[in-house]
């Protein structure tokens, strides 16, 4: 059974950096794209960054420069770093990751079940 696990977050201050993992475990062949959403009280989900197996990774424009992801291939981990944290930045935040469990399977989508993250000022 494939798992994805965050760990990390927690309470940080306003201009702080805070620093998030996410693991995979389990029957895993491959990971191709993985990638951190976010989801504020009230509103819904939203992408953050994403990266590819290669390591290009994209961030939406209104986060580029404050957030970094990264992943190592040999953990099934990717991580995610926020700076310069502000109170916007409060929120659960998942993992996500396209993963194929055999070589004869399909991708599909797995999702951490989050970790907060609280930025207080």
């Amino acid at each position: 059974q494939v798992q994805l696990v965050e760990s990390g977050g927690g309470l940080v201050q306003v201009g702080g950096s805070v620093g998030l993992s996410c693991r995979g475990t389990g029957d895993i062949f491959n990971i191709r794209e993985m990638g951190w959403y976010r989801q504020k009280a009230g509103e819904e989900r939203e992408w953050i960054a994403s990266i590819s197996k290669p390591g290009v990774a994209r961030y939406p424009h209104f986060l580029q420069g404050r957030v970094t992801i990264s992943r190592d291939n040999d953990r099934n981990a990717v991580y995610l770093q926020i700076h310069s944290a502000e109170v916007e930045d409060t929120a659960f935040y998942y993992c996500r990751a396209s993963i194929l469990r055999t070589a004869s399977d399909s991708y599909k989508e797995f999702w951490g079940r989050g970790t907060q993250v609280t930025v207080s000022s």
